[in-house]
């Protein structure tokens, strides 16, 4: 977690021109850099190599507009790029990213608005909006016919984390219809009315039908009447038509992805008293709790409901309540949510019955997916993994593998068959430094990013690492003396924050002795214009975006990466 300080109408200038900066000394050069990258593609058409999402304007609140696409940027820190690799390649697999949607219950009592200057995540004017923002993304995918320089169809889409904001069972069955398909009315408590902070007349937030002026309207923010009602109104979302899996996150495990759920404030979650505001001085030591005493968290929480603090009464709504991880595996499991499939989205019958939320999937032929399981339910917003789970892991890395590197640098000689391995986690290899004992299994010890990184290098099939957990677009080659045993490890930014992205990841063989994996952004399907006077859905989808670019405490301009983090070919040694 960080502080976020609202930035002033020059600060956020000064992010809005960092984001249109490159590297290319010219606007000339640079469109070179993406007619080339075009030339190359197969398909780029609905991607960010055609066009990525621009601030224009001079006043402190910025309107986005379509700007010029991103260039295919080569890295060969791991391996060499070949000349003639276009014409020998040969597709592997093709799959989508999405991560950290934070669909978010905005009506619901266990929130934390009032800590939005201390805490990064716990207030967005956008908010109300996640639901809408996410079922947007899942069109622009179903838009695509496949990856843009292999042309293979997408095998899967897989979400790594965060799918829910704070695990209540309403998030999770709007991540699971979003996904899935069907109707969704992306609210709680009383259907007929908005019962959260951004009608409370509070300067604290962005009021948005009302003509006060709080904070965010002195910062530009506009008026958009009936906007509070439209974002709660039922709507149809598509559903992907592609096979579709998830992995877990801190959101989807623990109170606003930070206090270790131990049921101690489950009639909170469902009860009918919502605090909208306290001073300063409360927020405070609230925030430091949060972050360093989750047991004075929760003291001080209970204190403020009996009277301690402003308390809205609130409609009560059983759907609220959190749910376990067997409850998070069980409801992948309905059958009313097997959308495109499969079946239960990597989650088993074993699963819900262990709450073991760690598992292996096909990507493609010859291509195998690893889900796994970084939170740790001692709380906190940083993971870890489990030792049970990094023995389970090393078994099917050995299982998948025809030779691999002992401890000491060794080859061993004995597995009987060879598949390229990517690794999926919510968390990064330097966001696993959680080692707090699991209360739920005690005796399981904790294990860090670095040994997860340790041991992937000792199996030279494991090609890539895709996670999320960070909000930012970030690619760092894991090299090794030895080059087969070097891997990628792609992290993407979240779709709540801007800049909103997915990404789209191919695997091909160029016939040299090298792999080339591609990274490609996508953006949703909804325009860049916004209208103010307007609450049709593709406009709300765009207000999601172009009010997540004004979030007045986000950082957007450290969020979106430099070139080498955006669309990519990753250069690597083929391993056998």
């Amino acid at each position: 977690m960080r502080r976020r300080t609202f930035l002033t109408g020059a600060a956020a200038a000064a992010a809005a021109a960092t984001l249109a900066e490159t590297p290319y000394a010219t606007a000339a050069e640079r469109d070179r850099a993406v007619a080339a990258s075009a030339a190359r593609a197969v398909q780029p058409a609905g991607t960010t190599l055609e066009q990525a999402a621009q601030a224009t304007g001079t006043g402190a609140y910025k309107r986005l507009a379509a700007g010029p696409g991103w260039p295919l940027v080569v890295r060969s820190e791991l391996a060499p790029a070949g000349a003639g690799r276009d014409d020998r390649r040969t597709g592997l697999a093709s799959f989508v990213q999405f991560t950290d949607l934070h669909l978010a219950d905005t009506e619901s009592p266990v929130r934390f608005e009032y800590l939005a200057k201390y805490i990064d995540s716990a207030h967005r004017p956008h908010e109300a909006l996640t639901v809408r923002g996410a079922a947007s993304l899942v069109d622009r995918v179903n838009s695509l016919s496949g990856g843009p320089y292999t042309g293979l169809p997408f095998s899967l889409v897989m979400a790594t984390g965060d799918n829910t904001d704070n695990h209540e069972l309403v998030e999770l069955d709007w991540y699971l219809t979003v996904m899935s398909g069907g109707a969704i009315t992306p609210g709680t408590g009383d259907p007929s009315r908005y019962e959260g902070v951004q009608n409370s007349g509070s300067a604290l937030y962005w009021n948005p039908e009302s003509s006060f002026q709080d904070d965010y309207k002195a910062a530009g923010f506009p008026q958009v009447p009936g906007f509070l009602s439209a974002a709660g109104r039922p709507f149809t979302a598509t559903g992907l038509r592609t096979p579709w899996y998830t992995t877990v996150g801190n959101h989807d495990d623990s109170i606003e992805g930070t206090l270790p759920d131990l049921g101690l404030l489950n009639s909170l979650y469902t009860g009918g008293g919502k605090i909208e505001g306290v001073d300063d001085a409360t927020a405070a030591k609230l925030a430091d709790a949060i972050q360093h005493d989750p047991a004075a968290a929760v003291t001080l929480l209970l204190t403020l409901l009996e009277g301690g603090g402003p308390v809205r009464q609130v409609t009560p709504d059983a759907r609220r309540a959190p749910f376990t991880p067997e409850q998070f595996a069980r409801a992948h499991l309905d059958p009313a949510r097997t959308g495109a499939g499969p079946v239960g989205h990597g989650f088993t019958s074993a699963a819900a019955s262990s709450g073991k939320l760690y598992y292996t999937f096909p990507v493609a032929p010859g291509v195998l997916g690893v889900s796994l399981d970084t939170t740790n339910r001692a709380g906190w917003a940083d993971g870890s993994i489990g030792s049970a789970q990094l023995k389970w892991l090393e078994s099917v890395l050995q299982t998948y593998s025809t030779h691999w590197y002992d401890t000491d640098g060794n080859v061993v000689r004995r597995g009987s068959q060879d598949q390229l391995i990517v690794l999926f986690s919510h968390h990064t290899s330097t966001t696993m430094g959680n080692t707090l004992p699991d209360p739920y299994h005690l005796l399981d010890g904790r294990h860090t990013g670095t040994e997860l990184v340790a041991l992937a290098q000792r199996y030279p099939n494991v090609v890539a690492w895709v996670n999320g957990h960070t909000h930012a677009n970030l690619i760092t080659p894991h090299g090794h003396a030895v080059p087969e045993r070097s891997f990628w490890e792609i992290n993407t930014a979240s779709h709540v924050d801007f800049p909103q992205h997915a990404r789209a990841v191919e695997i091909a063989d160029n016939g040299d002795g090298t792999l080339s994996l591609f990274t490609t952004l996508l953006e949703s399907a909804a325009p860049y214009a916004t209208d103010f006077g307007s609450t049709t859905e593709p406009n709300l989808a765009a207000l999601y975006r172009e009010l997540s670019f004004n979030d007045p405490y986000a950082t957007p301009a450290a969020k979106i990466g430099g070139s080498g983090d955006h669309n990519t070919e990753l250069l690597l040694a083929k391993p056998f």
